[in-house]
Parts: structure tokens; C-alpha cells; sequence
């Protein structure tokens, strides 16, 4: 499996609109980070999206090929992680995608895109379809099982997911019940969110991701959603546990 880190920022961005500190005006690249969003190609072919932000159209434009996209995995509603459906519009080439999320989704959708998720096709919307789930029930893209996973944004329930057994994604998350921190236990590579230093009321600190990452024992650990708080990338890096690290815009992680 390949994935790719398409964006590791929060809902902000960085660099942050108007902000002057040294991450924000940074040359490094490292520093400069899109909404958080990850493309994962799968053994046997497939292209998996997680989360479609407002970044998208920016994002795609980076990738080297332009391809199909089998399935988009929605963790949740708010705009910087569904801002870019719209601009899925060309991949309708490859045929219809298909976006899995839970009902609370779904439905949040149906009112911001209802010109998209109509039953009319007609030119130029994008070609896509919902395809509701639940924490607990698993399904397939293609021959990789995904097993949606409860995560509590503060008080609101999201999903993470666990795909082949060997990668686990939860972004914004705060805590999760011990039967999420079961269904990561043995992934390979763990993805998740660490705001910033300073905890949060809805988002894990630095520390609270290091905790959370320590008790799930993933051997490798990249931590996303990361605000310019975080300081330079280069000197957060090298303050973290072993095996675990800051993702940056563009990364490739093989496993």
C-alpha cells in the first residue's frame, strides 16, 4: 500500500491569513500545509480518498497521475473536510464514486449539494453517489476490508477508519472508546490528529496524541491536522518519541 498525505493542516490552513510568525512565513515547504486530507492506493489497484476538503482542487493538481478514485471515506461534515466534493467533477470520467459516510453526513450533504446528489444526471455535476455506514460495520473497496471506528470529536461522534487491517486514519479526534483503540491495536501505520501544543476542547494536543499513539502501538505514527502552533516542522520533528513524526504535504508512506 501507498499513501499519500494530499494535506496536514487544520481547518485554517497554514500559513494562517495574516499571520506573520515564523511558521507562516517559513520557505520551507514543510510548513505550508492544506486541509487535511490522504490518498491511499490499495495492492490490488484501488484509489481511496479520505476526506475531500476545500484544498481538493489544488491538491489533485500536485498528484503525478491523474486516475481513478474508487471511493471517498467522509470522517465528517464540517467544510474542511467535504469543501471539495464538487471539484471530484472530472474524475466522473472513470465512472460514478461512491462516498461512504454515516447518516448525519449524508444528510448534511443532501442539503449543502442538492443539485449533486439528484436522481437527474445531467452535464457537468459530479458523479457521485452516497453510500451510508456505521461504526462497527465493516465493507469492501475492491478486496481491502474498511472498518469504520467511533471517534469523538469533543462531543460530536465522527468516524476513523481501520483499512486491510494495517492502516488506521482518525482525524479530530479528542478520545475514543476502548473498543476504537482495539480495532487500531496491530495496524502498521497509524494516522492522527495533534492540534497543537496547548490541548483543545475538541482536538488532541501534541501530548494527548503522543499518549494516544503510545497506547495504540502502531510501529509507525504520523500525526496531521496540525496547526501553525506546532512550530517549524523541522524542530517539532525532532522532539517526538521514536516512530513517530509530523506528516507534511506530499509525503508517501509505503508499507
Amino acid at each position: 500500500m501507498k499513501l499519500t498525505f494530499l494535506g496536514t493542516g487544520t481547518s485554517t490552513g497554514v500559513p494562517v491569513i495574516g499571520c506573520t510568525c515564523p511558521v507562516c512565513t517559513s520557505d520551507n515547504p514543510r510548513n505550508k500545509r492544506f486541509r487535511t486530507s490522504a490518498l491511499l492506493h490499495t495492492d490490488d489497484g484501488m484509489n481511496i480518498l479520505i476526506d475531500c476538503g476545500p484544498d481538493f482542487r489544488e491538491q489533485a493538481l500536485r498528484l503525478p497521475v491523474f486516475e481513478q478514485i474508487h471511493g471517498v471515506l467522509l470522517t465528517h461534515e464540517h467544510y474542511d473536510h467535504v469543501g471539495g466534493i464538487d471539484d471530484l467533477r472530472p474524475y466522473g470520467r472513470f465512472g460514478d464514486i461512491p462516498l461512504f459516510c454515516q447518516s448525519d453526513v449524508a444528510d448534511a450533504l443532501r442539503v449543502r449539494m442538492p443539485y449533486a446528489l439528484v436522481s437527474h444526471v445531467y452535464p457537468g455535476r459530479p458523479r457521485i453517489y452516497l453510500e451510508e455506514i456505521e461504526a462497527g460495520h465493516s465493507f469492501l473497496i475492491g478486496k481491502n476490508e474498511i472498518k469504520p471506528i467511533r471517534v469523538m470529536h469533543g462531543s460530536l461522534p465522527i468516524l476513523g477508519f481501520v483499512i486491510g487491517g494495517r492502516l488506521g486514519y482518525a482525524t479530530d479526534l479528542l478520545t475514543m472508546p476502548e473498543e476504537s483503540y482495539e480495532a487500531l491495536r496491530g495496524v502498521d501505520v497509524l494516522i492522527i490528529n495533534a492540534l497543537r501544543p496547548l490541548e483543545h476542547p475538541t482536538h488532541q494536543s501534541v501530548a494527548q496524541a503522543i499518549e494516544t499513539a503510545r497506547k495504540i502501538g502502531a510501529q509507525r505514527t504520523y500525526f496531521v491536522h496540525m496547526s501553525h502552533s506546532i512550530g517549524l516542522h523541522d524542530e517539532a520533528c525532532s522532539k517526538l518519541p521514536e516512530g513517530m513524526s509530523f506528516a507534511y504535504d506530499g509525503l508517501e508512506v509505503y508499507f
